[in-house]
């Protein structure tokens, strides 16, 4: 099974003028603990806020703010060196945009009951079992998850890994979601789809997309 770790190998790479992006970013959130139950307010409207947990350089969810203006996107990514990279390739950002530096198990203590979608693009499969709950599908991960969904919660995911995709299947189906869609070769159906930068490099190689939208 080929695959790249999402955020493993841009991690190991430093940035030298990191800082600098992290600083002069107008859309980075520097003190997200501060507007936990008041997203309302950074957006200044109460459109429906998405939310992708591991953003990467952040292809994805620029170019599905930028398609979506009636909807707010919030973008976390743990690493700041990452991040720092997807400032500097987006410097400007966009009116519906925000991202923040943060481990996806404090989510918790930054969101409540505002989240409609959470999007899992390409997370590390922490294929040993001993690892199996740091998966962002474990019912660890999906317990976190319920305190920040408004009404309905759903959650789109994409992976190139079978075996993160199999766990995931299992997991969200245990843990009460119904799979409204499942697809084990995305470029090969009609589901529309925005590409990480990941994704890119998967699909001219060859390789499949495994994506499931799943509700509860």
């Amino acid at each position: 099974m080929f695959y790249l770790e999402s955020s493993d190998i841009m991690r190991l790479r430093n940035l030298k003028d990191k800082d600098f992006w992290l600083q002069n970013c107008s859309y980075l959130i520097q003190d997200p603990y501060h507007y936990q139950g008041k997203w309302s307010e950074v957006f200044l409207n109460n459109h429906p806020i998405h939310l992708e947990i591991g953003m990467g350089k952040g292809d994805f969810i620029y170019e599905m703010a930028r398609s979506h203006p009636e909807i707010n996107f919030v973008g976390i990514e743990k690493y700041s060196n990452v991040l720092a990279r997807a400032i500097k390739k987006y410097p400007e950002g966009l009116p519906n945009l925000r991202i923040i530096c943060l481990d996806a198990l404090k989510l918790e203590q930054v969101f409540a009951k505002e989240i409609t979608t959470i999007y899992l693009n390409f997370s590390d499969p922490w294929p040993k079992k001993r690892n199996q709950d740091r998966r962002l599908t474990s019912k660890v991960f999906l317990h976190i998850y319920d305190s920040l969904f408004q009404g309905k919660k759903e959650i789109i995911m994409k992976t190139d890994n079978l075996g993160l995709f199999a766990s995931s299947l299992v997991s969200l189906s245990q843990y009460g979601y119904l799979l409204e869609e499942v697809c084990l070769n995305l470029a090969n159906s009609d589901i529309p789809n925005v590409m990480s930068e990941y994704e890119k490099k998967f699909v001219k190689l060859g390789v499949k997309i495994n994506y499931l939208k799943a509700f509860k």
